[in-house]
C-alpha cells in the first residue's frame, strides 16, 4: 500500500479530484500555502495499492501541467528575502510535487 501526497496549484485541484474519481480513486484534499509566488496550493492525499501508483501519477501529470505566468514589476518573488521583480518576467507555475510513501496499514473506519 502507498500513500501519495500531491501538492498542486488550487487552479488544478478540482480537475485532479474529478479525474481521480472518474478513475475510481478516492482522495482527500487539504488546503495549503507556500511556494515561490505565495499562491494557494492544495495537498491531495491518495491511498492506493502499489501497482496503481503509475496510473495515479499519470492522472496527476495529465491534469496538473506546468505553464508560465508573467510576474509584474513590484511582485514579491522571494518572500523571505524581500526580493522584488524589477521587470515583468515569466516564471513556471503549475505542475505537481508528488511524494509516494510506503504505508504499513490502511483502515477505513
Amino acid at each position: 500500500m502507498k500513500l501519495i501526497l500531491a501538492i498542486v496549484q488550487d487552479a488544478d485541484s478540482s480537475r485532479l479530484q474529478e479525474a481521480l474519481g472518474d478513475n475510481g480513486f478516492q482522495s482527500t484534499k487539504l488546503a495549503s500555502t507556500g511556494g515561490f509566488l505565495r499562491e494557494g496550493n492544495t495537498t491531495v492525499l491518495i491511498g492506493v495499492q502499489d501497482h496503481k501508483v503509475p496510473e495515479v501519477k499519470e492522472i496527476i501529470h495529465a491534469t496538473c501541467r506546468e505553464r508560465t505566468k508573467v510576474v509584474t514589476a513590484g511582485s514579491p518573488i522571494h518572500a523571505l528575502e524581500g526580493v522584488f521583480a524589477s521587470q515583468p518576467m515569466e516564471v513556471p507555475v503549475g505542475g505537481a510535487i508528488v511524494f509516494v510513501l510506503s504505508t504499513d496499514e490502511f483502515v477505513r473506519l
